[in-house]
């Protein structure tokens, strides 16, 4: 299901710990920029004996942004929950009560086949408790996912049990730290992870089964300052983009600006992404070059291309 804005909307989701009391200022003031999306983390992020006291602490939070946004005018993001367990999602929405409206959804770790219908029924549930639509986006990161010997069942299996509510799975995501983290890698400033051929498989074999029915973000990038930060984020979004990614998970805010220019749309992509949606179908040829006469466009075979330029040049502009 990418045939939607909502879908390609996600742009930079910049991560943050749920028991960040700070995050609030930081909305609110507009510190963090503008054109990204936030994921207040409940996982990773938060030692396990602190859990209770991050939930408090992440509602209380929302509950202030909520308010303000009802009395001032700010950026405000789509926000995301990256949730511990399946009925802490229903826990949440409880105790969101009515600032569950600046919600868009929730974060699933370590999607796998233990825990997949746990969360597609909670999600179910939850939605039909929701006045707006509550995303999830499941993260591939499981080392399950390594297993050569059973990963394309493994894909299938959870591909066929996410159709069940494929218009409400707003991104698949990918933990590429977490797979290097497996294997013990750990890439520098100037190397791209699409150059590590054992995690490049994996997500080469998530693009194959889910590419065509689902937007799937690029992993994080932990370089945010440094000499060459920038330029080797610059490589992987282009190794991103070439492999079928769109978006990016964000650490830092430095890095939301970065992003957001590097998936903006070619003027002559643009161009010719509206032409090809725009063809005289009567015509006797489906085949010609394009305005500039610099490569061919065909009506047949680049028809997908085209549509999804077009959601990109809505949600990050053309350059």
């Amino acid at each position: 299901m990418k045939n939607a804005p909502q879908y390609y909307n996600v742009g930079p989701l910049l991560y943050c710990p749920a028991n960040r009391e700070t995050i609030v200022s930081s909305i609110t003031r507009q510190k963090l920029g503008e054109k990204f999306s936030l994921a207040l983390c409940l996982e990773d992020t938060i030692n396990d004996s602190c859990v209770e006291k991050a939930e408090q602490c992440l509602v209380s939070s929302i509950r202030q942004i909520n308010q303000a946004a009802s009395c001032s005018s700010f950026y405000l993001p789509k926000i995301f929950i990256r949730v511990r367990y399946p009925e802490q999602i229903l826990k949440l929405l409880d105790l969101f009560s009515d600032s569950v409206r600046i919600i868009s959804g929730f974060i699933i770790p370590k999607f796998c086949m233990e825990n997949a219908d746990s969360y597609i029924q909670t999600m179910i549930k939850a939605n039909e408790c929701s006045q707006k639509p509550l995303y999830m986006m499941p993260i591939f990161e499981s080392a399950s996912m390594t297993d050569l010997r059973n990963r394309y069942d493994l894909l299938y299996a959870l591909k066929d049990k996410l159709g069940k509510i494929e218009q409400l799975v707003l991104n698949i995501r990918v933990g590429g730290n977490d797979f290097c983290h497996l294997f013990g890698f750990r890439r520098h400033a100037d190397e791209s992870i699409h150059k590590i051929r054992p995690i490049s498989n994996i997500f080469s074999d998530i693009i194959t089964v889910y590419g065509m029915d689902y937007v799937i973000s690029g992993p994080v990038w932990e370089y945010y300052s440094g000499s060459s930060w920038k330029t080797g984020l610059l490589q992987e979004i282009s190794d991103d983009r070439l492999c079928g990614f769109i978006g990016k998970t964000v650490i830092h805010p430095n890095q939301i600006a970065v992003i957001n220019d590097a998936y903006r749309v070619p003027q002559k992509d643009y161009a010719d992404a509206r032409r090809i949606l725009n063809w005289d179908t009567s015509s006797d040829s489906f085949v010609s070059a394009n305005i500039d006469r610099e490569r061919m466009d065909e009506y047949k075979t680049h028809g997908n291309w085209a549509k999804q330029v077009l959601w990109m040049a809505d949600a990050y502009g053309i350059v």
